[in-house]
């Protein structure tokens, strides 16, 4: 004889069969979440794959023109034929994939706060690309470019993507020059508010120019006040950027004036960059240091200009200090004044 279950069990039965077998709608959700995530896993295995069998991030001072031998040719002895070169079809960044994103995030970053709104003129040291157009201010007017290549002329798809990124954009006006970045012939002295550097010194190497020149050049475009934007390896050939940065000075001989790093101890030597503050950039496999220079204000001044310029500065707070001890007096004596009424009233 079978019992018939009271309604609060059969409440409690239909929620566990609930619970334990959810409704179609539900499933076809969880179905769809699965391959989704299936999808998508495979995407990514698919892209690890496709990146370890190329060499498309391979550093460039191991894809060009740096080979190995296994060690079966090793023992066997030298083979006749030439090394077999790598193919040059693949993509060359130069970095890993984690440093040159996250230095693209903080040249960024460091373009759009460190760049004042009184700015309106700003040069690229190395344009090889569009970015510097999405990474400066709207308030910037005017953007000049120079090459990291040999022949100082920018590359087809450079002026590509400037343009295109300008037209979406709708901000600066690029000003396109074929120059070097070492030697920025088209450029005047003291013309520019900011110069940009970014990830361009081991290009310039790697091209054959002079990055520590690149650095002399923007000193003398940049106003006396302006700035130096930089996110560049830590040390290149040896050679760290940020000490270079700040121990560059002028050196004055004479009526012959020039920039150099160097110089006998009897000369005269005055720092460029008067404030200089940075930091290195962290979570990258590559060492990167980015930060900001600011030019001094009498950094291209002869050592008489220095002298007179002092003199007047000092002229100028003397009278300042007499206007201001006369504007005391004065106030005293209409206070006294001001009594001696009230008092006779």
């Amino acid at each position: 004889q079978r019992t018939c279950p009271l309604p609060e069990q059969r409440r409690r039965k239909s929620h566990i069969q609930a619970k334990s077998h959810p409704p179609p709608t539900a499933r076809i959700n969880l179905a769809k979440a699965d391959s989704s995530c299936r999808r998508v896993a495979l995407i990514w295995l698919l892209l690890a794959a496709t990146v370890a069998r190329s060499s498309a991030f391979v550093p460039s001072s191991l894809s060009r023109g740096t080979f190995t031998q296994s060690p079966s040719a090793v023992v066997a002895g030298p083979k006749t034929s030439s090394p077999v070169r790598p193919p040059t079809t693949g993509l060359r960044m130069g970095l890993d994939l984690v440093t040159y994103l996250r230095t693209e995030w903080i040249s960024a970053a460091l373009c759009t706060n460190q760049t004042p709104r009184s700015a309106d003129v700003c040069l690229q040291l190395g344009t090889e690309d569009g970015r510097a157009v999405t990474f400066i201010p709207k308030t910037i007017r005017t953007l000049i470019t120079s090459s990291a290549e040999s022949d100082g002329k920018l590359t087809v798809t450079a002026r590509r993507q400037l343009k295109q990124q300008a037209d979406r954009r709708k901000a600066a006006t690029i000003q396109y020059e074929d120059q070097r970045a070492d030697d920025l012939t088209e450029v005047a002295d003291e013309s520019v508010d900011i110069v940009i550097s970014l990830q361009a010194a081991e290009r310039m190497r790697d091209n054959g120019l002079d990055w520590k020149k690149s650095v002399q050049e923007a000193a003398r475009v940049l106003k006396p006040g302006g700035r130096l934007l930089f996110a560049e390896a830590t040390n290149i050939d040896g050679v760290n950027y940020l000490d270079y940065v700040q121990n560059l000075y002028t050196m004055r001989v004479g009526e012959d004036d020039e920039l150099a790093p160097e110089s006998d101890e009897d000369d005269v030597r005055y720092p460029v960059f008067d404030e200089i503050g940075s930091d290195d950039v962290d979570l990258v496999i590559v060492p990167h240091v980015a930060g900001v220079a600011i030019k001094a204000m009498d950094a291209g001044l002869t050592p008489a200009e220095r002298a007179a310029k002092a003199a007047q500065e000092e002229k100028d707070r003397l009278a300042d200090l007499s206007i201001a001890a006369f504007e005391r007096g004065n106030k005293k004596r209409r206070k006294k004044k001001k009594k001696k009424t009230d008092e006779e009233a």
